[in-house]
């Protein structure tokens, strides 16, 4: 490769590389801290979300690979088919059954600084008792209240 070559080989990848650079990369964003005192704490429960679909996909790898072992030609691929489809609804509901139970949880509603009420749910924090100071960190469904 001669010169002009590597010259323009190097000239597109810069190019490239400044493309894809966000603007404002090195910036910091604005954080709102979001601080209060903890109102009232509930026990509840929430549903477990934890690798879903896991026991499906596992279970269907195996009624597959099962499935593989049976027949030779199109009967073999039913069977793979057969065997999957039944490990996915196996695996399914072997998940539900024994591994999806709910989960202990807090909701805990916190008097913002504003003076707004927020409540949220999220796992046990034995540490959270009415009149702590908090810190609300995060927004929305990803919302978590912290001790100061």
């Amino acid at each position: 490769m001669n010169y002009l070559g590597k010259f323009l080989f190097a000239s597109a990848v810069a190019l490239f590389l400044a493309a894809c650079a966000s603007p404002g990369a090195n910036s910091p964003s604005e954080v709102e801290i979001r601080t209060g005192v903890v109102e009232q704490v509930n026990l509840t429960t929430i549903k477990s979300n934890h690798d879903q679909g896991v026991g499906a996909i596992l279970g269907g790898l195996a009624g597959a690979g099962i499935g593989t072992l049976i027949g030779a030609g199109t009967g073999r691929d039913v069977a793979i088919a057969a065997g999957a489809i039944a490990g996915a609804l196996g695996g399914n509901y072997a998940q539900q059954k024994y591994y999806d139970q709910p989960q202990a949880a807090q909701q805990v509603y916190v008097r913002l600084q504003s003076g707004v009420l927020v409540m949220i749910t999220q796992p046990i924090n034995a540490n959270l008792v009415p009149g702590a100071k908090v810190f609300v960190e995060g927004s929305g469904s990803d919302a978590r209240v912290i001790l100061r």
